[in-house]
C-alpha cells in the first residue's frame, strides 16, 4: 500500500492499545456495538458502566478527553433527529419544561442517543489508536470480501490528491475574481463539481492502467506483519466481554 498516511483522526502513541493488532481492536469494537444495540434502553446503570469501560480504554490508550469531544461533533444529526422525536411522536404526552412531549418518544431519543453515542465513541478511539491504513489490513485479516477492502484502500490512498485538486480548483477561481456569495453563483460550483469528476475518473483510469503495467492482478499485496497471538486476542476481547456479562446482569 506504500508509505503510510497521518490522519487527523489518528493519535500516535505506544500505548498498549496502540500496539494491539487491527484486527483485534475491530472485532472488539463491533462486538462491543452490538451488545450496547442489544441493551433494553431501560437499563440506565447498563449504559452508565459501558461508558465506563470506554473512559478506561482511553485512559489506558492516552487519549485525551478533549480529542474525543471534539471529534463527536460527527454525531449532531444523530442528536438533532433525536430531539425531534418527543416533539413529533404518538402516544402517551408528558409536559417538560413547558413543552409537551411524547413518552414513547423520549425513551426513543434517549435509545438512540445512548446507543449511537457510546458506538461513537467506541469508533473514535479505535480511529485514535490504529492507523487507517493499518484498520484495513486488518479488515483484509478477517477476511473481509476484498473487493470492498481495495476500494477503501484506494479512496484512503488518494483522498488527499482529490482535496488537492480541489484547493487547486478554488484558488483558480478566486483568482479570476469568483466568489460564491449566493445562489446565482450554484451553477459555477456545480460545474466545478462536474470538472473534478472527470478529472478523477481520468486519473483513476491512468492508475488503473499504470497498477496493470506492473503487474496487479486485482490483489493488493500485504506489507507488515499483522498477526495475532492470543494474549492480544485476549486483552482485546476484554471490553466486548465485560459489556456481555453487564447486558446478561440487565436482562
Amino acid at each position: 500500500m506504500g508509505a503510510g498516511h497521518h490522519h487527523q483522526l489518528h493519535l500516535p502513541g505506544d500505548s498498549a492499545v496502540h500496539r494491539l493488532p487491527p484486527q483485534c481492536k475491530l472485532l472488539a469494537v463491533l462486538a462491543f456495538a452490538i451488545v450496547v444495540v442489544a441493551t433494553p434502553r431501560e437499563r440506565f446503570w447498563a449504559f452508565a458502566l459501558y461508558a465506563v469501560m470506554l473512559a478506561a480504554v482511553a485512559w489506558a490508550a492516552r487519549v485525551p478527553p478533549a480529542h474525543v469531544l471534539r471529534r463527536m461533533v460527527i454525531e449532531v444529526p444523530f442528536v438533532l433527529f433525536a430531539f425531534l422525536i418527543p416533539v413529533i411522536g404518538l402516544g402517551e404526552r408528558t409536559t417538560v419544561l413547558g413543552l409537551s412531549l411524547s413518552v414513547p418518544g423520549l425513551w426513543a431519543a434517549w435509545n438512540i442517543l445512548a446507543k449511537a453515542t457510546l458506538g461513537v465513541v467506541a469508533s473514535i478511539l479505535l480511529a485514535a489508536t490504529t492507523e487507517p491504513r493499518v484498520i484495513l489490513l486488518g479488515a483484509q485479516r478477517l477476511r473481509l470480501p476484498g473487493l470492498l477492502v481495495q476500494i477503501a484502500m484506494f479512496m484512503l490512498r488518494y483522498l488527499d490528491v482529490i482535496m488537492d485538486e480541489m484547493r487547486r480548483m478554488k484558488v483558480a477561481r478566486e483568482s479570476r475574481g469568483f466568489e460564491a456569495r449566493d445562489l446565482r453563483h450554484v451553477p459555477v460550483i456545480a460545474r466545478s463539481a462536474g470538472a473534478l469528476f472527470i478529472r478523477s475518473y481520468e486519473r483513476g483510469e491512468r492508475v488503473h492502467l499504470a497498477m496493470l503495467s506492473r503487474g496487479y492482478t486485482g490483489t493488493m499485496p500485504m506489507i507488515g506483519d499483522v498477526s495475532a497471538s492470543a494474549g492480544q486476542w485476549a486483552v482485546a476481547l476484554i471490553l466486548p466481554i465485560s459489556a456481555l456479562a453487564v447486558l446478561g446482569l440487565s436482562l
